[in-house]
């Protein structure tokens, strides 16, 4: 099992745990992974990281479709990783929720589904550096001919050569966009998996591998799945440390009929608890919100307790069909059971 270690974005202070990083990497970890919302961005902490690390992969996990032109994301994802001697950047990407789309970054929800195969199409022609980069697509086209354009636009192809075959990644949890993820994506970050969920998503995958031909499959297809790692004897106050974010996501990251975080809340089975959640926390009521959070819910997406706990659990994520397995986790301790678990050798 690959180990990543998660950093996710910022609060109102722009800090990163540097330390941990280091340690992260020394213990073997395979990859970094930043996020970003509505403040820090997910691919500046990977160049400032770039300059402290010598080999652990750097993924955004992930850069939002709306916050950049596809030719943006491209240019940055190839910038990082020259800096990084290459062969080190995962571009993660999702397109986050029309709240923060249209709200935040002023561009049209759309169709999902279509800007994410335009999208990745477009940086994938700009990475490869084959010809000058046209595409007519159903959400993005190059050269821009909508409205307000001068007609003035002429494909290019990228001044940098960049690494051809910088992964792809996406995050997603729709059926229809999972099946997109097999299809075009090197790999896929899971909106909420947990062990047993596999079930679900193996069918879409293997259709997604079916349209993609050439012999793609599940071997050779990266799934990163995300678990909270607290080393603790107090079960109930590491559960109820979790329930506020929990609450937040499945509560407020979202309006009330769209919302990816509560329909994966009842995709798991906790449809009441999930309705719950959602009408306490948009009533204002985030307190009781975070309570009616089902210990049971936090334990699935975790790794709590003791460290023999933790380790008995672990194996369930062993056999949970993900690759690799990113660890939030503030505690040293933690990372370094997670290595031993993971049985991850140490940098030389």
């Amino acid at each position: 099992m690959k180990l990543g270690y998660h950093l996710g974005y910022s609060g109102a202070q722009m800090r990163l745990p540097i330390d941990m990083v280091l340690r992260a990497e020394r213990l073997g970890y395979d990859s970094v992974w930043t996020a970003e919302a509505y403040g820090s961005d997910a691919v500046s902490p990977l160049a400032y990281l770039a300059a402290l690390t010598k080999r652990i992969r750097l993924g955004t996990g992930i850069m939002q479709l709306a916050a950049r032109t596809p030719a943006a994301a491209a240019m940055a994802a190839a910038t990082v990783d020259a800096l990084a001697g290459g062969n080190r950047f995962i571009a993660g990407l999702g397109v986050s929720g029309p709240q923060i789309v249209e709200g935040w970054y002023g561009q049209p929800w759309g169709k999902p589904y279509w800007r994410i195969r335009d999208y990745v199409t477009i940086m994938r022609k700009i990475f490869e550096r084959k010809e000058p980069v046209s595409h007519a697509g159903r959400e993005i086209a190059l050269p821009y001919v909508g409205p307000g354009s001068v007609g003035l636009g002429k494909p290019l192809k990228s001044i940098l050569h960049a690494n051809p075959k910088i992964p792809i990644w996406l995050g997603t949890g729709t059926e229809s966009n999972v099946k997109l993820t097999a299809e075009m994506a090197d790999g896929w970050l899971p909106l909420g998996f947990v062990p047993g969920m596999m079930k679900v998503y193996q069918p879409w995958l293997e259709e997604g591998f079916r349209r993609a031909g050439d012999g793609k499959s599940i071997e050779r297809f990266e799934i990163q799945a995300a678990v909270t790692v607290i080393v603790t004897p107090d079960l109930k106050a590491a559960f109820d440390a979790m329930k506020p974010n929990i609450a937040l996501y499945a509560g407020g990251m979202g309006h009330r009929d769209k919302n990816f975080h509560n329909d994966t809340m009842v995709r798991r089975g906790y449809a009441d608890a999930a309705k719950r959640v959602q009408e306490l926390y948009l009533a204002g009521r985030k307190a009781e919100a975070a309570a009616a959070v089902p210990d049971e819910y936090c334990d699935e997406m975790a790794l709590v307790g003791p460290a023999d706990r933790i380790r008995q659990h672990y194996r369930a994520w062993e056999g949970s069909g993900a690759t690799g397995l990113t660890v939030r986790t503030d505690q040293p301790e933690a990372l370094e059971l997670m290595a031993k678990l993971a049985e991850a050798v140490p940098a030389a």
